[in-house]
């Protein structure tokens, strides 16, 4: 988000979106969807890779235990199910909205200084921060409601 706010915030400050905007292209279409749709597609990677490399750290960390590969395994087959797994790519696509959401919004409303850029950039880690909390406890209440 922060990368985001910075490109967005540079265009700003050189005068690159005011030139899209004179030659008749829309800047949200041009640079905020493809960024956005970048998120879209990335987080849930990084979901799953994020999930493996944990569950490989837990079983060095379960070996130094004295515990077995095949118990942890066999232990982490009846916590972990397709649900959990599930639940949490579907997060993971509205949390990538809603970093390019709050990264763009900030790299278009920055200012037309360099100074500017950088606060933009800090603005949009904020935001995100700020979205993902309320929206992890939106997912919470709801999958609780659910049952999840």
């Amino acid at each position: 988000g922060a990368a985001y706010a910075a490109q967005l915030g540079t265009m700003q400050v050189n005068d690159e979106i005011d030139a899209l905007k004179v030659m008749g292209i829309p800047s949200v279409e041009f640079l905020v969807l493809p960024r956005m749709l970048a998120l879209v597609f990335v987080m849930p990677l990084l979901c799953i890779y994020a999930d493996i490399i944990g569950m490989v750290g837990g079983a060095f960390t379960a070996a130094n235990m004295d515990v077995s590969f095949t118990q942890y395994v066999l232990q982490t087959q009846d916590a972990v199910d397709w649900v959990d797994i599930s639940t949490g790519i579907i997060k993971s696509i509205f949390f990538g909205v809603l970093i390019a959401i709050a990264g763009c919004q900030a790299g278009l409303q920055c200012g037309r200084n360099s100074n500017a850029v950088g606060m933009a950039a800090t603005n949009a880690v904020v935001r995100a921060i700020v979205y993902l909390v309320v929206a992890d406890a939106a997912f919470n209440i709801l999958y609780d409601k659910l049952g999840i």
